[in-house]
C-alpha cells in the first residue's frame, strides 16, 4: 500500500495519448542497446544491502579478487535473506548460514572484540568472505572463471572441483552458481546502460487492460476476487503473463533484475517506493514505469488502478527484470 498521490487530470490525460507509443518504443531502443552489455562493478545498487550491513559488504567484498560486494551480498540475500536470526533445517545459523562445524573451523573474529559470534553479523559477514577466499585459493588453477569455481566450491567442496576440472556436473551445484551469478547483477551499481527486456510492452499491455480495476489488498486478479489486484499482485501477473514469475512481494520483486538510474528509466521497468531510502527489504510499493514520468499501480484501499506519478518523495529506484534474474530468487527470504 502507498499514500495516494494526486495527479493533475491533464498530466494522466496526457499519459494516456503517448503510451502506447511508449510500448512501441521499448522494441525500438531494444535494437539500438542489443550490443550494449551491463558491466560488473566493485560498488552496489542503491539500497540493495540493508544499511546496517552495506558498510561490512562493501569492505570484505573487496577482500580478493574472486569476490566482489555485489557477489557476497548475492550470497548473503540468498542464504538467508539478511536474516541474522534464521536457523535452516540442516541447522545453518545466521545471516551467512554457517553450519556449526564449518564455523568451528572457518568463523573469524571480524569486528575484534574478541569472539566468534555465528550470529553476529559484524562476525559472520568477513568469516563468509574469508571462506569464500580460502576456497578461490583452493581453485585458483582450476580451468574456468575462477568466481565460478569458488561458488562451486562453496556449495560441492573444492575437491569436486578440482577433480572436475571445474563447476560439476551436479544440478545443485550448477544451478547454485547461476543463481549467485544472476543475483548478482541486482546487488551491482550498473555502470554501463542496461539492456531493455522485450518482455516489457507486454507487461505493460497487461497493466493497461486493468485501469480502473478497483483495489484489493493481498489481490491477485482471481476470479473469486472479482479480478482485483493490490500493488504487487498486479506487478506480478503482468510479467507472469509474459512468461516471468515474480514473487509476491514487492521487496523480493526487486531484485529481479539490474536497476537503472532515474534518468534510464524505460517503459516496462518496475519502479519502487519506501519510508526507509537506504534498505531494499522496507519497500511497500510497486508499479510499472509508463514513461514520461508515470507508472500504472495499484495505489491503495479505496482507489483504483491508475496512472501515478513516479517522482515522489518516497520513490526508492527501479528494476529492469529479466528472466535470469527472476529465476535466481530464493523461494522464500
Amino acid at each position: 500500500m502507498r499514500k495516494a498521490w494526486i495527479a493533475a487530470g491533464a498530466g494522466v490525460g496526457a499519459a494516456l495519448a503517448f503510451v502506447m507509443l511508449l510500448v512501441v518504443g521499448v522494441y525500438v531502443v531494444a535494437g539500438n542497446l542489443v550490443n550494449s552489455v551491463t558491466a560488473g562493478s566493485r560498488g552496489l545498487a542503491k539500497g540493495a544491502v540493508p544499511a546496517a550491513y552495506k558498510g561490512l559488504v562493501q569492505q570484505w567484498g573487496n577482500l580478493c579478487p574472486a569476490l566482489s560486494p555485489a557477489l557476497l551480498a548475492a550470497q548473503l540475500y540468498q542464504e538467508s535473506g539478511w536474516n541474522p536470526t534464521i536457523v535452516s533445517p540442516a541447522d545453518a545459523r545466521g545471516i551467512a548460514q554457517f553450519i556449526p562445524s564449518t564455523w568451528a573451523t572457518h568463523g573469524i573474529d571480524g569486528n575484534g572484540d574478541g569472539k566468534r559470534d555465528i550470529w553476529d553479523p559484524n562476525d559472520a559477514i568477513p568469516s563468509a568472505a574469508s571462506y569464500d577466499c580460502e576456497l578461490a585459493k583452493y581453485v585458483k588453477d582450476v580451468p574456468g572463471n575462477v568466481s565460478d569455481n569458488m561458488l562451486a566450491a562453496y556449495n560441492a567442496g573444492a575437491y569436486r572441483v578440482i577433480k572436475a576440472g571445474g563447476v560439476p556436473s551436479i544440478s545443485e551445484t550448477q544451478n547454485y552458481v547461476q543463481r549467485i551469478r544472476s543475483l548478482e547483477k541486482s546487488f551491482a551499481a550498473p555502470v554501463r546502460r542496461i539492456d531493455p527486456t522485450r518482455q516489457a510492452a507486454g507487461a505493460i499491455a497487461f497493466a493497461q487492460s486493468k485501469l480502473g480495476t478497483p483495489y484489493l489488498w493481498g489481490g491477485n486478479g482471481t476470479a473469486d476476487q472479482g479480478g482485483r489486484f493490490d500493488c504487487s499482485g498486479l506487478t506480478k501477473a503482468a510479467y507472469d503473463k509474459v512468461g516471468i514469475s515474480l514473487p509476491r512481494v514487492a521487496n523480493d520483486q526487486y531484485n529481479a533484475g539490474p536497476h537503472p538510474s532515474r534518468d534510464q528509466l524505460l517503459p516496462g521497468d518496475l519502479v519502487f517506493f519506501s519510508d526507509d531510502l537506504t534498505d531494499s527489504r522496507a519497500i511497500r510499493h510497486v508499479g510499472i514505469y509508463v514513461g514520461g514520468g508515470y507508472m500504472i499501480d495499484a495505489p491503495r484501499s479505496g482507489a483504483v488502478i491508475r496512472f501515478d506519478p513516479v517522482d515522489t518523495p518516497d520513490y526508492f529506484g527501479a528494476t529492469r527484470v529479466t528472466e535470469d534474474g527472476a529465476k535466481a530468487l530464493p523461494t522464500a527470504v
